[in-house]
């Protein structure tokens, strides 16, 4: 689930913080830069692990702060494919199961991965029914949000959500010298964000922390 990555970066320092010792200050300024932060293909960084390597630092013309080419390992976020963890449902929706793992949220557990046969999702309540079968007959299990649920990894998707330039239309529609600029675009008319690191699942057996009362 974590993993340690060797990085190298140029971390800059400010001047004011030159009287500390510079791997105290270069720790803060990696953690500043990537704690919390999703590297494209690499995962979720979550803290710096140690520095193995300090480079010449150096003080360019017209800036008075130090560059330090800086060496390190730092704890990442990044589960091998079929490793099991365990997470709570954040909560349904009709692409599926979203679940939390209190750090990280983008986890989704498509309706073809969840318990089956005869899922379905209850649109009122706004949850998934998986329908559990006994020699009683079947009994509806939902999938209530906060509930426990242990999932085995099947797939992983980055996406590079670095900036970029206005696009060709952005461009041709911007005003032009004598005219009435043009309206900005609407709310539907905005690409839906999307997240830098999704996880994708499927619902190990039992694999509901919602089966508790059943093994009782």
């Amino acid at each position: 689930m974590f993993v340690l990555v060797e990085m190298v970066d140029t971390v800059r320092i400010s001047p004011w913080d030159f009287q500390r010792q510079i791997n105290e200050a270069v720790a803060e300024e990696l953690n500043k830069k990537l704690a919390n932060k999703v590297v494209y293909n690499v995962g979720l960084c979550i803290c710096l692990y140690d520095i193995t390597k300090l480079e010449d630092s150096y003080i360019f013309p017209g800036d008075g702060a130090s560059h330090t080419k800086v060496h390190f390992r730092y704890v990442v976020f990044h589960p091998f494919l079929e490793e099991i963890l365990i997470g709570k449902i954040k909560y349904c929706s009709q692409e599926g199961v979203h679940v939390t793992m209190g750090f990280f949220d983008d986890i989704l557990i498509p309706p073809e991965s969840l318990q089956q046969p005869a899922n379905r999702s209850d649109e009122a309540e706004q949850v998934w029914v998986w329908e559990y079968e006994t020699d009683e007959g079947a009994h509806d299990l939902y999938m209530d949000q906060g509930e426990e649920i242990r999932f085995r990894v099947t797939d992983e998707v980055f996406v590079d959500t670095s900036p970029t330039g206005p696009s060709a239309a952005e461009t041709d529609a911007a005003a032009q010298p004598g005219q009435a600029a043009t309206s900005a675009p609407t709310e539907e008319s905005k690409e839906k964000k999307e997240a830098p690191y999704t996880l994708i699942g499927t619902i190990c057996e039992p694999g509901l922390g919602l089966l508790s009362w059943w093994n009782n």
